[in-house]
C-alpha cells in the first residue's frame, strides 16, 4: 500500500473514531497505529511533496542582506553604469533621476523628511545601499525583470549613487565594499513604541468598546491656494498623464517595436483602422503589450483618454 493511500485510510480511522465508533479490530478492522509506522514519514514530510534541491533554493534565495551577505562576485563603476542607466532606467525615472511622471525620484530630496511633503528617494530616504542593488536585481527594468548581469546592476546600482552623490564617478562599487556605503538616513528608522500601536489580546475583564480612546492623530496640512491653469491644457493633461503612467515606458523608447507617439507613418495604418480598434487593444492588450499597459487599476475611461492622446499627437 502506497504512502498516500495509508494516509488516507489515517484520516477516515480518526474521523470513524471522533464519531463515536468503537476502534476494535473486529471485522477486519484497521486503526491509525496499525497503518501508520515511522517509516512512513519521512524527515520533515507528510507523505507528499518532495526536499527541495540546492539549485531549486538557489532560485528564490536572492535576496541581499544590509551587511552584504548574499550580494555576487564582481563590481562596477558609475561611469560604466550611466548608458545603460540611459538605456534601461531614464525612461521612467529620468536622466538625473528626477521621475517621469508618477515614476519614482531616485536622487535629491536631502533634508526634506521633516518636511511637510518629503521626498523619498535612495539618497534621502533609503538606509541600506544593498536594498538598491537587491531591488534593482530582482525587479528592474520593469519590463524585464532579472534580465540584467551582475555586473549590470552593480553599474547601475554605482550610477544611482553617483546621482545621489554618495559615490565619486570613477569609484569601483563590489561585493566587497557595497555594504561600506554610508546612506545619509542610516539612523532614521526605529521601532514604532507609541502605546496604541501593539495591540495586546484581551482575554478577560475587556474594556466597553465605547471606552476606547484615540491617543494620536494624524496631521492634515492646510488646503493649498487654488490656481487658475488653462482650460484647454487641463482638458489635455488627464490623458497625457495616464500616457506617462502606462504607455510611455515602451512607447516612449519603442520597446518591443511599439510605435513611438507623433511617429505619423508608424501610426498612420494603426489610426487607419480606426480608434476603437485601437482602445479595445489598449484596454484588452495586444502582443506583448499587457492589458491597460499593466495598469489594470485605471478606468476604461482613463485609458481612452490616453488612447486620445497619443492619436492626437500622431495622426496627420
Amino acid at each position: 500500500m502506497s504512502r498516500s493511500l495509508k494516509f488516507v485510510y489515517a484520516i477516515l480511522s480518526l474521523a470513524v473514531a471522533s464519531c463515536g465508533v468503537a476502534d476494535d479490530k473486529t471485522s477486519g478492522e484497521l486503526t491509525v497505529a496499525e497503518i501508520l509506522t515511522s517509516e512512513d514519514f519521512e524527515t520533515g514530510h507528510f507523505s507528499y511533496g518532495e526536499l527541495a534541491t540546492a539549485e531549486q533554493i538557489a532560485g528564490w534565495d536572492i535576496d541581499i542582506r544590509p551587511d552584504g551577505l548574499g550580494l555576487p562576485p564582481g563590481g562596477a563603476t558609475a561611469e560604466d553604469g550611466e548608458m545603460l542607466y540611459e538605456e534601461k532606467c531614464a525612461s521612467c525615472h529620468g536622466s538625473f533621476g528626477e521621475g517621469v511622471g508618477r515614476y519614482p525620484v531616485l536622487a535629491g530630496g536631502e533634508g526634506s523628511l521633516t518636511e511637510a511633503r518629503p521626498e523619498k528617494t535612495v539618497g534621502s530616504f533609503w538606509p541600506y545601499a544593498s536594498t538598491l542593488w537587491d531591488y534593482i536585481h530582482r525587479a528592474m527594468p520593469f519590463t524585464e525583470p532579472e534580465s540584467l548581469s551582475d555586473t549590470e546592476v552593480y553599474a547601475i546600482t554605482a550610477y544611482v549613487l553617483y546621482l545621489n552623490d554618495l559615490v565619486e564617478y570613477d569609484f569601483e562599487l563590489t561585493q566587497d565594499n557595497l555594504a561600506e556605503i554610508e546612506m545619509p538616513n542610516k539612523d532614521g528608522f526605529f521601532l514604532d513604541d507609541r502605546p496604541d500601536v501593539v495591540a495586546v489580546r484581551c482575554m478577560e475583564n475587556c474594556k466597553e468598546p465605547g471606552s476606547v480612546e484615540i491617543t494620536s492623530e494624524p496631521q492634515i496640512d492646510e488646503a493649498e491656494p487654488v490656481v487658475e491653469v488653462d482650460v484647454a491644457a487641463e482638458i489635455a493633461a488627464p490623458g497625457k498623464e495616464i500616457y506617462e503612467r502606462a504607455c510611455a515606458l515602451c512607447h516612449a523608447s519603442g520597446v518591443g517595436e511599439a510605435p513611438i507617439p507623433g511617429d505619423a507613418k508608424a501610426w498612420a495604418e494603426r489610426i487607419a483602422g480606426g480608434r476603437d480598434m485601437l482602445i479595445n487593444s489598449a484596454i484588452s492588450g495586444k502582443g506583448i503589450m499587457p492589458p491597460k499597459g499593466g495598469q489594470l487599476q485605471l478606468s476604461d475611461e482613463e485609458v481612452i483618454s490616453a488612447v486620445d492622446f497619443i492619436i492626437s499627437l500622431s495622426a496627420d
